[in-house]
Parts: structure tokens; C-alpha cells; sequence
């Protein structure tokens, strides 16, 4: 009897230690758990929302068909109001809290910076976010990856552009003053310098803030720009294109794609025309690319941009790598997957590597036109 019992207990033990729920954080018999924290109010909101509403859209449409491995995936999203004291709240709470299994796509460069170490002390995987900065690239760390091409692929073709296609004369600045505006004047800055130019007037506004645009128009004005590349929202940018006008400042005007640019038209209006935008996306409004085809059909008419269409690859890519985990996933054998992860999603091509986080080097350059942003021929 005693031995029966003993070789019950053994047994019993062995099935609860290999339980999927026992597997890992973030992982039960039906779900796994994602979390996100990013601007959901405030200034830079229209970003959050978009990135937050591509995710749903998309992990929607899988769940509809019977999830990953029989587990329907979950979004726990959080509001940071585009505020990196907040972030790293809300990404403590999703940790701790919350259980997540992965982090997924953040918004911003400071609100970033606030939540990698946290991902990293917990070896929590840290996915896609908004932006390009170049610290989440340089140097490759195993838990942290990039979807979308960096701020030095894109402000390398905004200054071909600039140089060598528009040839115009000089360049000003106007950045938000913190690691997301240094990170971009610096790819800037070295892509001019390739081609014997420089930045030649700067002048700087504070993030989430719409007050000091006026005097940094005002400063710029002075050195009689023929370009002005913006660093900032869309908001910022939109008050910075009407008190150029409003000055008799006709600069052109240059954005990288964390600017938002469907938000961007729509604040902006009219004022918008002409308005350079690099883009790390295809256009969301070409179905003859089978992922966008399939993202017109999910996603609701008044939700389409850039930003939702970024948001919808980057949970496309979540699956791909968790379908590859396996039946019983776990954050080390996710990463391995991810860095193993060589594919098509339709249209955008996704690679990385062990030494290579970032899946795309891709740049499209867009100009705003009848209320579109439309790609350069």
C-alpha cells in the first residue's frame, strides 16, 4: 500500500509539473496573455490607439479561428498618456499583476527607454514598439525586438530626398527635446554629413507640449529654411506647419513615421498639403498586397492608417513565432523561434537572426495630397 502511494504521488507529480498552466507566466490551457502599455490619451493618443487597434483586430481574426495551439490570445492594454514615469508603472503592474507572457507594442522612444530595463530584469520579451530608436537595436539584446526599419533608415532617405531629388537649400530642424528627438537629429545629421550638408538652424519644443511652438517657428524663421524636418506628434507638427504659414514661412516640411500621419491630416487639415512623410509600412490602402487585402477586410473603415496597419503586423508576427514555439510555449523557446523567423506576411517580408532583432529595413516615402498621403513616384 505504502508503495502504491508512493508511486501516486511520483506520478501525480510529474503530470501537475508539465500542466501548460504550470508552463510559464502568461500561459494557461486556453489563453496567453499580452500586454501593451502606450498613449491612449494625450497628445500622441491617435498613435496608441492605432497600434492598439491593429493588435486587436488581428488577434481577433486568429482567435476566430481557434487561437494558437487552442489558446486564444489576449490583450491587456494600459494607458501611459506618452509619459515615461508612467510607463514604467504600467509595465511593472503587467508584469507582476497582471502575468503577462509578452510585451508588445509600446509607442515612443523615452516611454521605451522607461520600460526595457523592466523587461529585461524579468526577461519578459519586449516586441515591436513604435519607433526606431536605435537603442533598442545597438547592441542586440536577446529579449528585445524591432518589426519596423530604424530612425537611420528613414532619416537616410529623407535626406536623399531632401538633397538629391527636391535639391533644397537650407535645413532646419525642429525636434522634441528628449532621446526620441536626439536619436533622429543624430541619423539626420549623419545622413547630411554623407552628402557634405548640415543642419543649419535648430530649435526645440517639449514633448506633449504645444506652448513653445510659436517661439521655436519664430527662431527657425529667422535662418529662411527651404526645409524644416519635424521630430514630434502630430498635434506639434500640425501647430508648427500653421505659425510657419502664419509667419509667411514657407518652408517645406519633412516628418519621419512617428508623427502619425492619418492623425496628422486630420489635425492639420488643408495645412497638411505637401508635407513629407517617411513611412516603415506599406500604404494601408493597396489591396493588391495580400496582408493588406486581408487588413481592409478586418479592420473598420474609419480606423485605417499607417499606424493600425503597423500594429496588425506586429501581432501577425507574435503569431507566426508562437505558432512556432510549439504546443507548450515558453518565453526562451518564443525568442528562439523569433530568431529563427524568415517570412512573408503577404506582401512585407519579416527576417530576423540571432544577431539581427530588426525584421525590415524597409522605407517608403509619402506626400500628403488631397488629403492623402501618397507614395513618390
Amino acid at each position: 500500500m505504502a508503495y502504491r502511494q508512493l508511486l501516486y504521488a511520483v506520478i501525480s507529480g510529474l503530470l501537475l509539473s508539465t500542466s501548460p498552466a504550470q508552463a510559464e507566466q502568461g500561459v494557461t490551457m486556453d489563453e496567453v496573455r499580452i500586454g501593451m502599455v502606450n498613449a491612449q490619451s494625450g497628445p500622441a493618443a491617435g498613435l496608441g490607439r492605432g497600434m492598439r487597434n491593429g493588435v486587436e483586430t488581428y488577434f481577433k481574426r486568429i482567435n476566430a479561428e481557434g487561437g494558437v495551439h487552442g489558446r486564444r490570445i489576449q490583450l491587456i492594454s494600459k494607458d501611459d498618456g506618452y509619459e515615461p514615469a508612467r510607463t514604467a508603472t504600467q509595465t511593472q503592474a503587467l508584469i507582476e499583476v497582471d502575468q503577462v507572457f509578452a510585451l508588445l507594442g509600446y509607442v515612443g522612444t523615452p516611454t521605451s527607454r522607461a520600460a526595457m530595463p523592466i523587461a529585461l530584469r524579468q526577461q519578459v520579451p519586449y516586441l515591436f514598439p513604435f519607433t526606431g530608436a536605435e537603442f533598442l537595436r545597438t547592441p542586440v539584446r536577446k529579449w528585445v525586438f524591432n518589426l519596423r526599419a530604424s530612425y537611420f533608415n528613414e532619416t537616410e532617405a529623407l535626406a536623399e530626398l531632401i538633397s538629391e531629388r527636391l535639391k533644397l537649400g537650407r535645413i532646419a530642424l525642429l525636434m522634441q527635446d528628449d532621446s526620441f528627438g536626439e536619436t533622429v537629429k543624430s541619423g539626420l545629421a549623419g545622413a547630411l554629413y554623407q552628402r557634405d550638408r548640415q543642419i543649419d538652424a535648430e530649435a526645440r519644443i517639449l514633448r506633449n507640449d504645444l506652448a513653445g511652438v510659436q517661439q521655436a517657428i519664430t527662431k527657425l524663421a529667422l535662418s529662411q529654411p527651404e526645409a524644416i524636418v519635424f521630430i514630434g506628434t502630430y498635434k506639434q507638427l500640425a501647430a508648427a506647419i500653421g505659425e510657419a504659414r502664419a509667419q509667411g514661412l514657407e518652408a517645406q516640411f519633412f516628418s519621419v513615421s512617428f508623427v502619425g500621419t492619418e492623425n496628422l491630416i486630420s489635425e492639420a487639415g488643408a495645412l497638411a498639403e505637401g508635407v513629407y512623410i517617411s513611412q516603415v509600412m506599406p500604404s494601408p490602402h493597396d489591396p493588391s498586397l495580400p496582408l493588406v487585402n486581408r487588413y481592409l477586410q478586418d479592420m473598420a473603415p474609419d480606423a485605417v492608417g499607417y499606424t493600425s496597419l503597423e500594429g496588425y503586423l506586429a501581432a501577425a508576427t507574435l503569431v507566426e513565432a508562437l505558432q512556432a514555439s510549439g504546443p507548450q510555449p515558453t518565453r526562451q523557446g518564443f525568442v528562439a523561434a523569433l530568431q529563427q523567423l524568415d517570412t512573408d506576411l503577404g506582401g512585407f517580408a519579416v527576417k530576423f537572426s540571432a544577431n539581427n532583432h530588426q525584421g525590415s529595413n524597409a522605407v517608403f516615402i509619402t506626400r500628403v495630397q488631397a488629403g492623402q498621403a501618397l507614395p513618390l513616384e
